[in-house]
């Protein structure tokens, strides 16, 4: 179960995560039912929030289920959103659909990763890509950060074509979830991906074309030449009910042409 720190400041936390929205006292009164002269208290430290303003406040700014968890401890509530391992019998629901789209989603390469971008599951083909190719054991060591072994230069990055442009399509995710969710350790994570070289190889030309281009699939270096192209889907759980749940979410990857689709379905027989 979440733990919330001591020192936490509620009222703090809270104008952080308004500021971090971009809404004004204001808005978020009259989008959470309260006045603004005791959201403004709140803030302050000068009023303690109730439960129930906190659990709409926290609604209304789209505060990630850990943090608001941790919200809540700190006011000396109890946390409105269990948080289990993904081995608890009472997810079994939540892996046996994970393992159903993963199997499903054969031949083509899908996994799934935590909050952190941390590999939860894997299906046989990305697996089976991933080991064609001579990557740092290291990188393939539990627990598997998908974003660092996709962009270090002992991982995947020298076998991605077109690795300046998605290597900045990912880090801009990374950042953007940064922003949303507010973690320490995300931001951390993105420093160090950040300080990757990301375009060797890479000609003014062809950077200057993906810098103005529509994102286009990602393109890998095959194992005994040629090339593999891919587009991918990104999907998460639409109705979460506990913490772990809604940190989940699944990369599905489809050939972006028929060269692709052939190799993988060659391999798959």
């Amino acid at each position: 179960m979440a733990t919330a720190s001591a020192s936490l400041d509620v009222g703090s936390v809270l104008r952080k995560w308004r500021e971090r929205r971009r809404l004004t006292q204001l808005e978020l009164a009259l989008d959470a039912g309260i006045s603004t002269r005791h959201l403004s208290f709140v803030e302050t430290g000068r009023s303690k929030p109730g439960r129930a303003t906190l659990m709409g406040v926290t609604e209304r700014l789209a505060i990630p289920y850990r943090e608001r968890n941790e919200i809540l401890l700190a006011a000396g509530y109890a946390p409105a959103f269990p948080e289990r391992s993904l081995e608890d019998p009472a997810l079994s629901p939540v892996r046996d659909a994970l393992d159903r789209i993963l199997a499903a989603h054969e031949p083509y390469p899908g996994i799934a990763v935590d909050r952190g971008w941390n590999l939860v599951a894997a299906n046989t083909t990305a697996s089976a890509i991933v080991e064609r190719f001579d990557i740092d054991p290291s990188l393939v060591e539990p627990p598997i950060n998908v974003l660092r072994l996709g962009v270090h230069p002992r991982g995947l990055a020298p076998y991605i074509a077109n690795l300046a442009h998605w290597r900045a399509h990912f880090l801009g995710r990374l950042a953007q979830q940064i922003a949303i969710t507010g973690d320490s350790e995300l931001s951390a994570l993105l420093r160090e991906l950040s300080d990757y070289p990301g375009d060797d190889g890479e000609t003014a030309a062809q950077r200057e074309i993906e810098r103005t281009d529509i994102l286009g699939p990602v393109r890998m270096h095959a194992p005994g030449g040629g090339e593999w192209s891919f587009f991918g889907m990104f999907a998460s759980f639409d109705t979460p009910f506990e913490v772990t749940t809604s940190e989940l979410a699944l990369e599905l990857l489809f050939p972006a042409d028929q060269v692709t689709q052939r190799a993988l379905e060659k391999g798959a027989s």
